[in-house]
């Protein structure tokens, strides 16, 4: 049997609230609800779910999802050794057997048929089938399955089946006000509050192109990349290049325009 505490995170992550997210969860746990997370990338959903891990003292069972994910890969598969055959749980049937907090990270990214699994775990059956072993998996009183992804991503190939929706309750996530984000570019890497409040500045400015040549904004994550180097000696126009406008395009007149944004502040 797979030891919970190997998936205990023993120290308190930082995590700086914007409103009752951390409540509302506490009252979702507490009714063993799962639980939607949705919002662009790189504005917390992954720090939330670990700070409420810690907080609730659970085990936490991230799993990253990907097209080629099958269901094999979330609830487990023969194997061969020199033994003979032997069956390996996956994250999703280990997490409902110890009481874990299963975390299924951007879950739209995955085949629909991959994800129906999750079905009888989200409803009143609480249940895991593994018709590959004849077993019944019945969760554990403590387990909780929590999804996460970007709306922004949503299309009619990409999208989650209302069926599918439907199981969760909802926490909407998006990128924090000017002093929210200000301070946790303070904590996370050290710089003054002035050059935090630049970076956050330019973070803005980018925002408003989403949907006018962005396919996406400056996320949180990557402005504490910036202030990172930042407060490694990096010179500020060098270190916003590399963080906050070469991951984001490659469309030349895009980049200017987000290096005139830099140098303006910089």
């Amino acid at each position: 049997m797979t030891s919970a505490d190997q998936y205990l995170i023993k120290e308190q992550p930082y995590y700086r609230p914007v409103g009752n997210e951390i409540e509302l969860f506490e009252a979702a746990y507490a009714a063993r609800m799962p639980v939607m997370l949705k919002g662009p990338t790189g504005c917390g959903k992954t720090r939330f779910i670990e700070f409420m891990a810690w907080k609730l003292k659970r085990p936490l069972i991230t799993v990253a999802c990907n097209e080629d994910m099958t269901a094999s890969d979330l609830v487990g598969r023969f194997l061969l050794d020199v033994t003979g055959t032997r069956w390996q749980d996956g994250p999703l049937t280990t997490a409902a057997r110890i009481g874990a907090i299963c975390y299924l990270d951007e879950v739209v990214e995955a085949r629909q048929d991959t994800t129906v699994v999750i079905h009888p775990l989200t409803d009143h059956r609480r249940t895991l089938p593994l018709d590959k072993k004849g077993e019944l998996v019945h969760a554990h009183p403590d387990f909780q399955l929590v999804i996460s992804y970007n709306p922004g991503y949503q299309n009619l190939l990409k999208d989650l089946k209302q069926s599918t929706k439907q199981r969760f309750g909802a926490l909407d996530f998006n990128y924090p006000n000017t002093e929210v984000e200000t301070e946790v570019i303070i904590h996370e890497t050290g710089v003054d509050a002035k050059v935090a409040e630049k970076l956050v500045q330019i973070a803005h400015r980018a925002r408003n192109l989403k949907g006018h040549g962005l396919d996406e904004g400056i996320s949180t994550r990557l402005l504490v990349y910036a202030g990172q180097l930042i407060a490694k000696g990096v010179e500020p126009r060098a270190a916003c290049q590399m963080t906050l406008v070469r991951p984001l395009t490659d469309d030349p007149d895009m980049r200017d325009t987000l290096d005139a944004a830099v140098a303006t502040f910089f």
